[in-house]
């Protein structure tokens, strides 16, 4: 009785679409957590080995949304496994309900005996070694000089519409090549369409469409749309383009990022601070989280456009450097 389980109702679709291509996986067998953990408890079982995937996003306290009235997904989901393998990365936690504290995870393993594994090779972007230090660095508020040029094709643009027409130009080529955002801009869940406007560049938002079988990422017209974080966590695309809103800006005086979470339009991201210590630290950690995964969604090429002049000249400055040397 072995069961995989996400809080991705992106990522739970392609499980199942995987699921009914091969005969020994079964979609019964891939659940959300909440799902799971209430058809258990009522059934009375449990389960032999439990996987849960992207496991930073389990619920940290009880959640009317997600129809969750325990304390902590993680450790109901314990409770009702005999091996639970879960995947963890501390830098894609995305909101206050699902906030990971080193002591939080410390207490909870302390229960139990627990082996931990450090994944230290990505394979996903092919890109070399200067590439993902430059990403990695920018995700912790440091730019880097422009890294040597190489097959992964890394550019910074000064004009949004020309990324999307490049873009577009890839997706055709290549297919599975999408523009995402920073959740800077308005968007609400009312069945209207709400756009990106960056000068001449004027996108809709991906449409809520829960019904649809194929995750967002996977839709031939979402290229037509400008995805968030939300759409592509979890995902490899072959091309990326990244469009830094309005709370990213540029730091003159350390040469670095700035980040201002009142420009954050995500408000249910920071909804229910109570318990925790320092809930502006969090926010900061939170946003540049999400920044890092929008970032690391690219195999073949990564594409970026910044909302503020300041941090544009600056991308576009080191850019320059870069092809006269």
């Amino acid at each position: 009785q072995n069961y995989l389980v996400v809080n991705h109702p992106e990522m739970m679709k392609l499980y199942k679409n995987s699921a009914g291509k091969f005969p020994y996986l079964k979609q019964k067998d891939f659940e959300r957590p909440t799902t799971f953990i209430n058809r258990m408890h009522k059934e009375g079982k449990k389960a032999d080995i439990l996987l849960i995937d992207e496991a930073h996003l389990l619920l940290t306290r009880p959640d009317n949304y997600n129809r969750f009235t325990q304390e902590n997904q993680l450790e109901e989901l314990l409770k009702l496994a005999r091996v639970v393998v879960l995947v963890f990365d501390e830098k894609q936690t995305l909101k206050f309900k699902s906030y990971w504290s080193k002591s939080l995870l410390n207490t909870i393993a302390a229960k139990y005996s627990v082996q931990t594994y450090h994944l230290k090779q990505q394979f996903r972007m092919h890109a070399g070694a200067d590439i993902q230090c430059w990403i990695e660095e920018f995700c912790q508020k440091k730019i880097l000089p422009m890294p040597q040029k190489q097959l992964f094709d890394f550019q910074f643009f000064d004009d949004a519409q020309n990324l999307y027409e490049t873009l577009k130009e890839k997706n055709a080529l290549y297919g599975l090549s999408r523009l995402v955002a920073t959740y800077d801009y308005p968007y609400t869940l009312d069945g209207q369409d709400h756009f990106i406007t960056e000068g001449r560049f004027h996108l809709r938002w991906d449409r809520s469409k829960p019904q649809e079988k194929l995750p967002w990422a996977e839709r031939p017209d979402t290229i037509d749309e400008v995805g968030s974080v939300y759409t592509v966590q979890g995902f490899d695309l072959n091309y990326v383009g990244v469009i830094l809103g309005p709370s990213v800006l540029y730091n003159a005086s350390t040469d670095g990022l700035r980040l201002d979470p009142a420009r954050y339009e995500d408000s249910a991201a920071f909804a229910g601070r109570g318990g925790l210590l320092e809930p502006e630290q969090a926010k900061e950690r939170i946003m540049l989280n999400a920044l890092n995964v929008l970032l690391t969604r690219a195999v073949r090429g990564l594409y970026i456009y910044a909302h503020d002049p300041a941090l544009r000249a600056r991308l576009m400055a080191l850019q320059a450097k870069a092809v006269l040397t």
